[in-house]
């Protein structure tokens, strides 16, 4: 079984693979100061409440990071908790299989490369991938597979806690879709606001870049929507394609996949 960890901004997702299926998920809050010591005692413990599968079944894991300071203290971890197991982490020099093709290509994400690389292998392109995080990324692949570029949003959750900062009879709300879009109430108001607000942002966003990379075609690009908060508005975006919330992951295993005979024990440089 392979351990698949994806460290985003505000959150950490886990999953655990049997072959390609997924057997076990979490999803827990990305603490930038926290010590490789403390991240052993927590995936420790997640591995052991598991029913799943037993901790010794892990063979190896695939891993990537937006956080510095928290890869540094994986690796550590890696190394000192999980030496026996093969181990690759997605950084410069990692073959993904995805030509990158913008001004400097080491600037992108990995998570974004390996959306990418996970979008090509379930859907084909070109392809347009949604990821609702702490920021709202819109990565565009060509239809021969190559990541082009994309664009960057603020999230939903960055979004509505700046309103309840600078607008003082404004209240931090459920997330949620309201009743109607007219609003009755400032609850209403707001919720309405926010989802059919970051739905018509996709809408219009995906479907300008549908047109880029497919003039003839626009039709012929994949929308697939991922990530943490994307359960919130998907039901109101009509150019979703799919919903593959393990779209990270899967990436995390396919280049695990392809880079086999180079990742090593302990080899926490990947």
């Amino acid at each position: 079984m392979l351990l698949t960890i994806d460290i985003g901004n505000t959150n950490t997702v886990l999953g655990v693979f049997d072959a390609d299926q997924v057997v076990e998920n979490w999803r827990i809050a990305t603490v930038p100061d926290r010590t490789a010591d403390e991240l052993a005692v927590v995936l420790h413990g997640l591995l052991a409440g598991s029913s799943a599968f037993a901790e010794s079944d892990i063979h190896g894991i695939s891993l990537c990071s937006t956080v510095p300071s928290v890869l540094r203290e994986m690796r550590e971890m890696v190394s000192r908790y999980y030496r026996d197991l093969t181990t690759l982490i997605v950084e410069p020099g990692v073959k993904t299989g995805v030509p990158v093709r913008t001004d400097n290509p080491k600037e992108v994400g990995s998570d974004r490369i390996m959306n990418a690389l996970a979008a090509v292998h379930l859907y084909g392109g070109p392809a347009i991938v949604v990821d609702f995080g702490t920021s709202t990324n819109f990565d565009a692949v060509s239809a021969h597979g190559e990541f082009v570029g994309g664009a960057l949003a603020p999230g939903i959750e960055i979004s509505v806690d700046a309103l309840s900062r600078r607008a003082a009879q404004l209240l931090k709300v459920e997330l949620t879709r309201p009743p109607r879009v007219v609003g009755k109430n400032t609850v209403e108001a707001l919720q309405s606001g926010i989802i059919y607000g970051f739905a018509a942002q996709v809408e219009g966003i995906a479907r300008r870049m549908a047109r880029e990379l497919s003039p003839a075609d626009p039709g012929a690009v994949t929308v697939i929507a991922t990530g943490g908060l994307a359960s919130l508005v998907i039901g109101e975006v009509s150019v979703i394609d799919a919903h593959e919330p393990w779209l990270t992951l899967i990436g995390l295993r396919l280049v695990y996949e392809k880079n086999a005979g180079q990742a090593e024990p302990c080899a926490a440089s990947g």
